[in-house]
């Protein structure tokens, strides 16, 4: 059974969050949607983190198992046919090792948050940026960030089923 491993990129506007939820659309069904109509086979998206309401991505990693073994650039091509108009793609698709796992596996995650400091509203960037229309002291900001530098314990900040080995990041 091939495994395969997708590089994503979406808007998160229109969507309750990657993963699968009763109250609205998610990255996460959207793509095992696109995967039934393309293979005829109904699987589960596994992502490499979830995603809240609203939250875009850039090159989101995932993974699925399909029984029938496709050409990567053809699962790639379907998905993105299947996909629209939902802002959503597929930007690769590779068959993945047995044990590669897009959570367990990734080995970093990159997070890019943008405020826009101005008066005027955005007009090309909204929903992707927060606007804030009073100035902002830089270099407070900068000495506070400092703070956020080397290693911390999260073990408060830990839901009880929490996965991960250590609360150290």
């Amino acid at each position: 059974m091939p495994r395969y491993r997708l590089t994503i990129e979406y808007d998160g506007g229109p969507f309750v969050g990657w993963q699968r939820q009763k109250n609205g659309p998610s990255i996460q069904g959207a793509l095992e949607d696109a995967i039934e109509k393309f293979s005829q086979s109904r699987v589960t998206v596994t992502g490499a983190g979830r995603t809240d309401a609203g939250v875009h991505a850039l090159g989101q990693v995932a993974h699925f198992d399909l029984e029938r073994e496709f050409p990567a650039d053809k699962v790639r091509e379907a998905l993105n046919h299947f996909l629209r108009p939902a802002p959503v793609a597929v930007l690769d698709a590779a068959v993945a090792a047995d044990d590669f796992h897009a959570r367990f596996s990734a080995t970093g995650r990159h997070y890019l948050f943008r405020i826009l400091n101005r008066r005027a509203p955005p007009a090309l960037d909204t929903g992707k940026v927060w606007h804030v229309q009073v100035a902002l002291d830089a270099q407070a900001m900068h000495e506070a960030a400092r703070q956020l530098l080397g290693s911390h314990d999260f073990t408060t900040f830990r839901a009880a089923e929490c996965q991960a080995r250590s609360p150290v990041k």
